[in-house]
């Protein structure tokens, strides 16, 4: 028998088949990143306390947050190509033990320093989740899901915030810091053992290729094929410039800014917090089934998103007087819960730019992107906040400077992104035409 056959659009050869079997396995994954989600924002909810209780101001209650996120960013790189390297189970494993001890030293630490060392700690284990659940989603997802499977990853990443929030917060004050986060340290321990005993790498008969590791020269050979795909630099400066302005707000700077610069009461502020979170979730479905069906939609999502989060905010610290009326701040949280979605377009662009055995690290050269700005800003509020005497207008506008830096790559970088993506999917289409023998 002789023909011309195709696959259906989206669909690659080698593709995993999904099901049931693929969405309990990945959902052990997610779990891990649900968990580290809720140890990385639990600082949100406890940014006023934790200057009570460790005696420190502005510049150094941020200076939590920023080597958290320095060790994070720092490791998006090591751990992608970590990823590719020693598969999913052994890094999530690593990565759930790290930030487990990182929860549980937060919790007895009685200096400053000490807890300075555990929130590094957290940052570091927290690293290893994210990439190791996208490459966990990849192996065991048909490619065409790939947006949706990241959307609803991130998704249930935001719904660790919303424990945070929600759950945490309440635990906080009502039986105190360290019982707090030692009980919360407990969750760690649970998902580690799942990954142990039920996560597997990828499922039958879809090995990864062996590929030959040279030390230094495979990690140098990684990074750079990555890098000169436009389509990973493209989706770095999406992450970039879409993810920080939510991730600032939730993991730090939000509750003081609510409660501080807007008068409002905690509990209502925690209300707004977890309208971010809400909204996030919400927007996520979303934007997941709109790319997944319409690849064209990536970017005017993008900066759609930046463009509301900017105006947003212009007109929030613009508004006349000492405060902005509660319906701008509700409009404001709901569109801040867009910025979360808007950044896993950034893995969408790398995503089809690079074959299978780089994954891991063009999701960690993405990645870095947010949290190396979601660290600049929490940093220059910090510093903005000292010396103006608290004036959170001055220091909410470092925003804008990152997003005009984010959205100038952009557009420098989306042709060459979208002619190469063009040209891969023409040499896909071609290699899936079975010729007659």
């Amino acid at each position: 028998m002789s023909g011309t056959t195709m696959r259906g659009a989206g669909t690659l050869p080698g593709d995993p088949p999904g099901g049931r079997r693929a969405l309990a396995v990945w959902g052990i994954g997610v779990s891990v990143y649900f968990v580290a989600v809720i140890f990385r924002t639990s600082l949100g909810v406890a940014g006023l306390d934790a200057a009570d209780r460790f005696d420190v101001g502005a510049s150094a209650l941020s200076t939590f947050s920023i080597l958290q996120l320095l060790v994070y960013a720092g490791m998006q790189i090591p751990v992608g190509l970590l990823v590719d390297r020693l598969g999913t189970k052994k890094v999530l494993s690593l990565g759930a033990v790290l930030f487990t001890l990182g929860q549980l030293g937060f919790a007895l630490s009685p200096s400053y320093g000490m807890a300075l060392a555990a929130r590094a700690l957290l940052g570091c284990g927290d690293a290893m989740t994210f990439i190791s659940v996208l490459r966990l989603g990849s192996r065991w997802f048909p490619a065409r899901r790939g947006p949706l499977v990241g959307q609803m990853a991130g998704l249930i990443g935001m719904a660790g915030n919303l424990v945070s929030t929600l759950v945490l917060a309440r635990l906080l004050h009502g039986i105190g810091w360290t019982p707090a986060f030692a009980g919360s340290s407990l969750a760690g321990v649970v998902v580690l053992v799942l990954v142990l005993l039920f996560l597997k790498d990828h499922p039958e008969g879809h090995e990864p290729k062996p590929v030959s590791h040279q030390g230094a020269a495979y990690v140098r050979r990684q990074i750079a094929r990555s890098w000169r795909e436009p389509g990973t630099r493209l989706g770095l400066w999406v992450h970039f410039t879409t993810q920080f302005p939510a991730m600032v707000f939730l993991l730090l700077w939000g509750m003081p800014f609510l409660v501080q610069a807007q008068g409002l009461s905690r509990a209502v502020a925690g209300e707004l917090l977890t309208l971010v979170v809400l909204a996030n979730m919400a927007v996520g479905l979303v934007y997941g089934q709109v790319v997944a069906r319409h690849h064209g939609a990536r970017l005017p999502l993008a900066l759609g998103t930046v463009g509301a989060t900017a105006l947003l905010w212009a007109v929030t610290l613009a508004w006349p007087g000492d405060r902005a009326p509660m319906w701008l701040l509700v409009v404001l949280c709901a569109v801040l819960g867009a910025c979360g979605p808007a950044s896993m377009i950034g893995f969408d662009f790398a995503r089809p730019a690079n074959p299978p055995e780089r994954q891991g690290t063009a999701s960690g050269i993405t990645n870095m992107g947010g949290f190396v700005a979601s660290m600049t800003t929490l940093f220059a509020i910090g510093v903005l906040l000292d010396a103006t005497g608290d004036d959170y207008t001055v220091a909410f506008s470092a925003v804008f400077v990152l997003q005009a830096l984010g959205v100038t790559q952009i557009l420098r970088l989306r042709r060459r992104a979208a002619r190469r993506e063009r040209e891969r999917l023409v040499a896909s289409r071609v290699s899936t035409v079975h010729v007659p023998a």
